[in-house]
């Protein structure tokens, strides 16, 4: 097994083959392997022969991270998000290309596409031409039966496709995505009952009421006072659209309206 720490290298001394395979834990031949692809090398060894070769700075450790990735799969990963122009979303897609490219076991090629709205009609398109190149799908959308159908039509062809952020397909996605919206709705409502300064009215804002993270967490957000904070009263939800002016506006129009308003829970998303 490598050690916590790399060996020790003399200043100026070249690193060889012998105390890369003494850094790794692993034979001088089994390096030899790794290298040159002689032989087949299980992958676990491999990987800890490439990161023992970084970790003391051994001249071919790109060589080797080359070697590693010869053979692995290429696979093209469709991901469709919301509201090109928003800061969150715009930072989501970096963070897919870093992930994919990180990736350990595959070649992935991440093609990432932005949905105007939430509705099929803007949706559908980016997600049949998706399923024409791509091996995998990741959304963020609404559920909706025509979602469901075209995601059912894919699963057909064998290109699963995943829920992101919120859930939707239930029984026909591949899987979800995302954070136990339940716990999130119970945990901003804890927070709220303990921290506003008196019971009195909530606002929640969704961006719409087909998305099921945001109907889950308002759910949630108001069974928690229900049952634990009687004295709050939860308005009904108000449709943002997750749009900053519309939300303005309509809490502006709140405030005047709810004299005993104090505070609100934004249960939607991608609003900064």
């Amino acid at each position: 097994m490598m050690e916590d720490r790399p060996i020790r290298i003399a200043r100026g001394k070249r690193v060889t083959i012998a105390d890369l395979a003494r850094e790794a834990g692993v034979s001088v031949a089994t390096v030899d392997r790794v290298l040159n692809v002689r032989l087949p090398v299980r992958e676990e060894t491999a990987q800890r022969v490439h990161a023992a070769a970084h970790a003391i700075g051994y001249h071919a450790a790109g060589l080797i991270k080359q070697r590693l990735q010869q053979h692995l799969p290429h696979y093209k990963l469709g991901f469709i998000l919301r509201k090109p122009t928003h800061d969150f979303y715009q930072d989501f897609a970096r963070k897919i290309e870093e992930s994919v490219s990180m990736a350990k076991s595959f070649h992935g090629l991440p093609i990432i596409e932005f949905a105007q709205s939430h509705l099929p009609r803007d949706l559908l398109p980016l997600l049949k031409d998706l399923g024409s190149r791509c091996q995998a799908i990741a959304m963020v959308a609404a559920d909706h039966p025509k979602i469901t159908a075209s995601v059912e039509e894919l699963k057909a062809k064998g290109i699963p496709v995943f829920s992101l952020l919120s859930d939707f397909a239930d029984g026909v996605r591949e899987g979800y995505i995302g954070l136990n919206n339940s716990k999130v709705g119970r945990t901003a409502a804890w927070v709220f009952s303990k921290t506003a300064k008196r019971p009195g009215k909530v606002a929640v804002f969704v961006g719409s009421h087909r998305f099921q993270a945001h109907a889950t967490r308002e759910t949630a957000f108001r069974a928690y006072f229900r049952e634990n904070a009687p004295k709050f009263e939860v308005l009904d939800a108000l449709v943002n659209l997750d749009e900053r002016q519309l939300t303005y506006e309509k809490l502006l129009d709140l405030m005047q309206r709810e004299p005993e308003l104090v505070g609100f829970y934004m249960a939607g998303g991608g609003i900064e």
